[in-house]
């Protein structure tokens, strides 16, 4: 299975649920051996650097600084093939979902319907003015992580 995780700009909220799951796979080795990767990207800003509060979330998640600094945005127009590749695209609001090529809507689903069936918009915490304020979406992200991990582990068993 290959899962691809979207968001506006690719540099809060589609890399923190990237390393996150990436992180809890490794740990399991039954999904170790079901997902083959994990990837973010862009479907509508081309951006260059990961965001300087999406990099304390994710250094507070205790990543290591070199894995986190590694990221590089991607965008769909530059990086296509990783959007046709996946089994999956993950997105943060339904409006997402449009921004992608009709011939790939059959794979798109919010992370709150894929892991709670229910859809619910995550904000885009870019314009947090705090780092407390940001964590609070970073928060609601690492929920629905776990309860999609959960559902993964259900399926592969």
């Amino acid at each position: 299975m290959k899962i691809l995780v979207i968001c506006a700009s690719n540099i809060c909220r589609s890399p923190y649920v990237e390393y996150l799951l990436r992180k809890e796979i490794e740990l399991d080795e039954a999904l170790s051996r079901n997902i083959e990767w994990v990837k973010s990207s862009a479907v509508f800003n081309k951006s260059k650097k990961l965001h300087t509060k999406a990099r304390i979330a994710l250094l507070e998640e205790g990543f290591e600084e070199n894995y986190v600094d590694s990221h590089k945005p991607s965008y769909i127009w530059f990086d296509y093939k990783r959007f046709k590749d996946a089994d999956v695209i993950i997105g943060m609001t339904k409006t997402q979902k449009f921004l992608l090529p009709p011939t790939l809507y059959k794979k798109y689903m919010s992370l709150s319907e894929i892991a709670e069936g229910k859809y619910t918009k995550i904000p885009d915490p870019f314009l947090s003015k705090t780092q407390e304020e940001y964590n609070l979406v970073m928060t609601q992200l690492k929920n629905y992580v776990d309860k999609y991990i959960n559902k993964l582990k259900e399926k592969i068993k």
